[in-house]
């Protein structure tokens, strides 16, 4: 929602709110505000280090751009990127593609720099400039010394609003974005779990894959990517997020002079063009199946409908997600979860691991696991019985121990400025504000194993689900069957 245009700028830290105020008051009243972290995990044994996780400081202009940052005390150098609320989930059957087409365009030269200019003084600052798509967010991101954030920020802007778009460099990215397509296409996971949600969101946006279809590779035009541009960088879908060296005041004034005249909103016209998808996400029972008879291999797919990033069943659904674990035959591990243990044991698959992948409103959780292919009959036997089980054997025990795991690969992803950067653009976009380390310790802990019970019965209990399946797939049973003993 746009805020109205004569209302003020705010700034907030986590759970305090402070008073409206003008731009420049506000900053500097925010600058003497700290956190109150240890409140919010008081009931809690904490290590220190955990409630001294420095505060972010975020601000929201009137135009809803916001813009996020933690300053890292030491720290000499700092990443500064654009988190854009748009990916492939929002792109059409026309358009689809649009997203990483401008991501590859956007280093092949500005009205300002050429591609040649852009990457000498990149490396001539020492820096590293970077982006990636993915199916609900588009990120540009750079890492630079501390006194080269203001260049960085500049050019961010350029790359993202100033791009050529020269058509002759759009005819030769084809040719490497078809090559990497081709790459995708041999590597079976990535294609299998595009397959997944093609079948599980097969009537929405969000079974649309990144790279687009080969045809939208090759047709889609200058006008077409200016289009998404216009109907997609919008200020309220971006967020400025810095971590590191980082004043959040200089900043907020960057933000607002390189990305302060952004449009607000898509007028009526825009909203029912072929540029924008904005339909909500719609789970479908089905599957699959690409079968060739001559290979020895197969990849499978198997998943039901998860949780979206704001459900209450989303940490439930981590812990599970832990708890049920993954086994390779490779590295083998003593401390398996029983469905693991019986996949061992019997030999039925090469590897297994558990994924739980959630998006704005809904989500995916499942297995994929490579499998010989006169297994996958006993593998997939073995895999419906355990999921149908599973809320039946989970213990506190077990709990606690995946809630430990969590934790420590929580903490571990926060680990340097880029990954600190990447989740206060992540969480801004999916939550609307930053979650401490604190409280992410403190809603682990307030998990119970009737939580992760009742979580594990509403995705897996008499439920629809979904499969892709590539390889050699023979003894593989049939939806019906699967479907008949989930229960």
């Amino acid at each position: 929602m746009n805020l109205p245009q004569n209302q003020v700028c705010t700034t907030n830290t986590m759970n305090s709110l402070l008073r409206r105020a003008p731009v420049r008051s506000l900053l500097k009243q925010f600058s003497h505000t700290k956190s109150n972290l240890s409140t919010a995990a008081s009931t809690h044994d904490f290590p220190p280090y955990l409630l001294a996780t420095p505060p972010t400081s975020i601000t929201s202009f009137p135009s809803s751009l916001r813009v996020a940052t933690e300053r890292i005390l030491g720290s000499n150098t700092a990443t500064v990127g654009v988190w854009i609320d748009a990916g492939s989930r929002y792109e059409t059957s026309h358009n689809n593609g649009a997203a990483h087409f401008l991501e590859h365009m956007a280093f092949k030269g500005t009205q300002r720099r050429t591609q040649y200019m852009l990457e000498v003084e990149i490396e001539n600052m020492g820096g590293h400039l970077n982006a990636y798509t993915s199916r609900e967010q588009t990120v540009y991101f750079a890492k630079v010394f501390e006194r080269d954030v203001p260049r960085a920020m500049d050019i961010l802007a350029d790359i993202l609003l100033n791009s050529n778009l020269d058509r002759g460099s759009i005819e030769r990215e084809r040719d490497v974005i078809l090559r990497e397509m081709r790459e995708v296409n041999k590597n079976p996971e990535e294609l299998t779990l595009d397959h997944l949600h093609a079948t599980a969101f097969s009537n929405s946006g969000l079974g649309r894959t990144i790279l687009g279809p080969e045809e939208n590779i090759k047709k889609l035009s200058r006008e077409d990517l200016r289009e998404y541009i216009d109907t997609h960088y919008l200020a309220p879908q971006m967020v400025i997020a810095g971590a590191g060296a980082v004043d959040h005041n200089e900043l907020c004034d960057l933000a607002n002079y390189y990305f302060g005249g952004l449009k607000t909103e898509l007028n009526d016209e825009e909203k029912k063009s072929d540029a924008v998808c904005l339909d909500e996400a719609k789970f479908v029972g089905s599957d699959v199946r690409f079968h060739f008879p001559s290979d020895t291999m197969a990849h499978i797919s198997l998943a039901y409908e998860g949780a979206s990033w704001t459900s209450e069943y989303a940490y439930p659904l981590m812990i599970l997600q832990n708890l049920l674990g993954s086994y390779n035959r490779a590295a083998p591990k003593a401390d398996l979860s029983k469905l693991c243990h019986s996949v061992a044991m019997g030999e039925l698959a090469n590897s297994i691991s558990t994924f739980n992948t959630c998006y704005k409103d809904t989500g995916l959780f499942g297995l994929y696991s490579v499998v010989e292919s006169d297994k996958v009959n006993d593998l997939i036997t073995c895999v419906t019985q355990n999921l149908a089980e599973v809320a039946n054997h989970i213990t506190e025990e077990d709990v606690e121990r995946s809630k430990t795991t969590l934790k420590a690969t929580m903490l571990m992803g926060l680990d340097g400025n880029t990954n600190v950067c990447e989740d206060i653009g992540r969480q801004l976009l999916t939550y609307g504000r930053r979650m401490t380390p604190a409280e992410i310790f403190t809603r682990i802990e307030e998990m119970t194993a009737d939580d992760v019970r009742a979580a594990a019965h509403m995705v897996f209990h008499n439920k629809d689900h979904a499969m892709a399946a590539v390889g050699g797939l023979e003894g593989l049973p049939s939806y019906e069957w699967i479907r008949s003993n989930s229960f």
